[in-house]
């Protein structure tokens, strides 16, 4: 039997740490998301972390969604500063990890520019991964990138070749497999793209996002991420892959528009999984 830790991005409104905990948990829920940053209290953050433990609950990320590339120099900083105390943070409650995308050569932090793809951007990139890993030096946690379809590293090779570039222990892999379904190929293929992703990348994986996507029949080509279970992706077989390197990996569901949005997803997954080797922790 393997043991999925179903996680969420919401705190279903609990702003206590026990009640938050508690509430995860009965969603059916064995991992999350750290609901704090770096600037909330010492004695706040740390009975969050508390309860989570004591609820069984793997903190399966941090997030630190900016921009650490930023082209405004004032931007930048402030990016990295923010990446650099939520990784302090990660470490400091002993999350899988701390989650960012690699960042954009625009204004829009996570978006799509033709700058993205220059070897500047990568090696400012790579530059920026070892400073924030430098700075910190984390023990008990990883600094990881989100897959993106459209910024550094877009396939499996990119990433193997970022991971080799940045050359740090605590660099790993945050995987959302869905972020690279951005071609034909790869969506009507996706099982042996799958397979790809999590022979190359697996040791490195820290925390995992589960989502779907779907096709939509309209030109050119327009993918749609969805609510798990109403797309077309084989969420079961990402699942065993994912937990063929880590029994108790964090799947992280998100983007999600409200509480009972997350609630019915969960409830999907168990009932798409029921009968399978699959458990919920």
């Amino acid at each position: 039997m393997r043991d999925l830790r179903l996680g969420i991005s919401t705190n279903l409104g609990k702003t206590d740490a026990a009640e938050w905990a508690r509430a995860i948990r009965e969603a059916g829920c064995g991992s999350v998301v750290f609901p704090l940053d770096y600037t909330a209290p010492e004695e706040t953050i740390q009975s969050f972390a508390n309860a989570a433990r004591e609820q069984n609950l793997v903190i399966a990320e941090v997030g630190a969604w900016c921009n650490p590339i930023a082209p405004n120099p004032k931007e930048r900083k402030a990016a990295l500063k923010k990446t650099k105390e939520q990784l302090r943070l990660a470490d400091k409650i002993g999350a899988n990890c701390c989650a960012n995308v690699a960042g954009s050569a625009g204004e829009k932090w996570a978006g799509a520019y033709r700058g993205n793809f220059t070897k500047e951007t990568w090696d400012l990139t790579v530059k920026t991964i070892q400073e924030i890993i430098d700075e910190v030096q984390p023990k008990n946690t990883y600094y990881t990138i989100e897959p993106m379809p459209y910024m550094y590293p877009m396939d499996v090779e990119q990433y193997l070749h970022l991971l080799e570039d940045v050359n740090r222990e605590r660099f790993a892999v945050h995987m959302d497999f869905f972020n690279w379904l951005n071609t034909p190929k790869k969506y009507f293929f996706h099982e042996e793209y799958m397979e790809e992703c999590f022979e190359k990348l697996g040791p490195w994986i820290k925390s995992c996002h589960l989502k779907d996507v779907l096709l939509l029949q309209e030109l050119t080509f327009l993918l749609k991420e969805v609510p798990c279970c109403l797309g077309e992706i084989n969420l079961e077989k990402y699942i065993l892959l994912a937990e063929h390197y880590n029994l108790e990996m964090p799947m992280i569901m998100e983007h999600l528009k409200s509480q009972e949005e997350y609630l019915d997803s969960i409830a999907r997954v168990k009932e798409r999984l029921e009968g399978s080797e699959v458990t919920f922790l």
